[in-house]
């Protein structure tokens, strides 16, 4: 080979060595974002997933969590594979890279697998839910999350307030002569103020809080499944980088 190739060839592998740096940042800044939608999801929206029967949309959240700390591991290997120009690093850093867009792929689709099934799915368990399980006893994080539910998205009941006549509390005497709970209302510091469930009163939405629940998740399934689905598509890049770094490495140093 002549000095003039041999000087191309090692531009080339600068230029690869580079881009792959560049790349790692910006793939350790993404392990960031994949990370915080996984903990924001489970633990800001962790009342909501305690109304769902199945744990998918759960399980989505967590595979993004896991995914977010390995990129940011995978991140900083590859930045030491990519200067100390190791071939073994380079393999270990591409098979963490397949790792990852694996998972990815799978949070991915198993956000579109709930998005298909959810409304079928808060037909059947939430209206169930909410007049068997609210205020009754070891049942504390569901009637939080009714309460919650109802005050953020300004709705009461699962298709309608009519609902909670059916519901196991208010037929009981610990409801106090309440018609709804509480947090039907548009003023709910007011105590005992569901005693009364006029329009004035209370939310009386069209759809009820099983309109606004699937609206919600639907959304933010939409966001998990972009996320994971777009690093992933990223890190086919990424994977080509490294197979052409590694292939312009004529031997592993050790």
């Amino acid at each position: 080979m002549g000095a003039n190739e041999e000087k191309k060839e090692k531009c080339g592998t600068i230029c690869l060595k580079y881009l792959l740096f560049t790349f790692n940042f910006l793939f350790w800044l993404a392990g960031v974002a994949v990370m915080a939608v996984g903990i924001w999801t489970v633990i800001e929206k962790s009342d909501y997933i305690s109304l769902l029967s199945s744990k998918i949309y759960a399980v989505s959240a967590y595979i993004l969590i896991m995914a977010g700390v390995i990129v940011m591991i995978t991140g900083v290997l590859g930045c030491c594979a990519t200067f100390k120009e190791q071939r073994r690093l380079l393999r270990v850093y591409f098979v963490l890279l397949l790792c990852i867009f694996l998972l990815e792929i799978l949070a991915g689709v198993l956000a579109y697998i709930y998005y298909q099934q959810l409304n079928d799915e808060l037909k059947e368990n939430l209206r169930e839910t909410m007049v068997q399980k609210y205020n009754q006893s070891e049942q504390e994080h569901v009637t939080k999350a009714v309460d919650k539910l109802q005050q953020e998205f300004k709705c009461c009941g699962s298709n309608s307030s009519s609902d909670w006549v059916d519901s196991a509390w208010i037929r009981s005497s610990e409801a106090d002569g309440r018609l709804v709970p509480d947090s039907c209302c548009k003023s709910p510091v007011r105590k005992f103020c569901g005693r009364r469930d006029h329009p004035s009163n209370i939310y009386k939405v069209e759809g009820g809080c099983i309109t606004k629940l699937e609206n919600f998740i639907l959304n933010h399934l939409q966001i998990i499944g972009a996320v994971g689905v777009g690093v992933a598509s990223v890190q086919i890049v990424g994977m080509f980088f490294t197979c052409c770094l590694y292939r312009s490495l004529k031997s592993e140093p050790y």
